[in-house]
């Protein structure tokens, strides 16, 4: 006898069964390409291409600002506003490490923008927290 396992629900599932009001999902991409994270207008895109992946409409410009005297933090922070909410990041020069967040009252897939996050900074390895916000 074949039997079919049932399919995985998707967390964009399961925030939909449950009625939530919104997804927050953080997403810590390790070893990325040091030159795309150092570069403002790349970072600018990659907000245009995964709001267009996504859906999300932006609200105003993408803000990027390099600050940070001491090394630990320094590197490039953007913010851009969503008409559901907001999408922020932080790329650390020292660790060439990108901390992106993401929350929306829109429903998303948050491995979707994971896995498009790690190929777009070339990324080795990414670590993605999900909380469903009630």
């Amino acid at each position: 006898m074949n039997s079919a396992l049932p399919a995985q629900r998707t967390i964009m599932d399961q925030a939909m069964a449950e009625n939530v009001w919104g997804i927050a999902s953080s997403i810590d991409i390790y070893d990325c390409n040091p030159a795309t994270i150092r570069d403002a207008e790349a970072i600018k895109r990659f907000v245009r291409e995964l709001c267009d992946l996504i859906e999300m409409k932006r609200f105003g410009e993408t803000h990027v600002v390099h600050f940070g005297e001491d090394e630990k933090v320094a590197g490039f922070s953007m913010v851009q506003l969503i008409e559901t909410s907001l999408i922020s990041a932080h790329f650390a020069n020292l660790t060439e490490t990108t901390y992106l967040d993401v929350f929306s009252c829109k429903p998303y897939d948050p491995e979707v923008v994971a896995d498009f996050a790690k190929k777009f900074f070339g990324g080795k390895r990414v670590e993605l927290n999900v909380t469903l916000r009630r």
